[in-house]
């Protein structure tokens, strides 16, 4: 089995130009602060307009977390957006099952789609206060383990203690 080729780069995910690109969003779908706010903003409302659509049909009451779905990227240069919802960090209740999920259903997603090339975030790390050396090891190993088959499986770090966190699982 090869390896996936994993990389990482310090930046905005907006910016990369893969075939995909991952959005840690909120179970609405319909935008909210930090990557899924720049994804909004910067895709433009050709992805709200996707995201409406799914919520008015299959996905009634929301995306669930550890579950992903794609919509047009819009005006960023990925030609998808997989949305997925990470877990909440809890310290009483270990639900890195869940974060993993994210980073799987992601790649299903993106193989269902025929995608090569696929940039994720730092899934939960930011408002839902996921430890990021605990997140940078789940999303690592889950990459390792499920990523075979892409060209390139990249790393969007926002700074440089994330990124760090993310070369030390690596």
């Amino acid at each position: 089995m090869a390896k996936p080729n994993i990389t990482l780069v310090q930046g905005d995910i907006t910016e990369q130009d893969m075939d995909a690109v991952v959005n840690a969003a909120n179970s609405s779908l319909l935008g909210g602060g930090g990557v899924d706010g720049a994804i909004h903003r910067k895709g433009g409302p050709e992805i709200l307009a996707e995201c409406r659509r799914l919520r008015a049909g299959h996905y009634g009451r929301g995306l669930a977390t550890g579950q992903a779905v794609a919509t047009t990227a819009g005006r960023l240069p990925a030609r998808w957006v997989i949305h997925t919802v990470g877990p909440v960090w809890n310290p009483g209740e270990d639900r890195s099952v869940l974060l993993a999920s994210c980073h799987r259903e992601s790649l299903r997603v993106a193989r269902e789609l025929g995608a090569r090339t696929v940039a994720f975030p730092a899934i939960s790390t930011g408002v839902y206060r996921w430890p990021i050396d605990d997140a940078a090891r789940i999303a690592v190993q889950t990459l390792r383990e499920e990523g075979e088959g892409f060209e390139e499986l990249r790393f969007v770090l926002f700074n440089k203690q994330a990124y760090d966190a993310f070369a030390a699982a690596l």
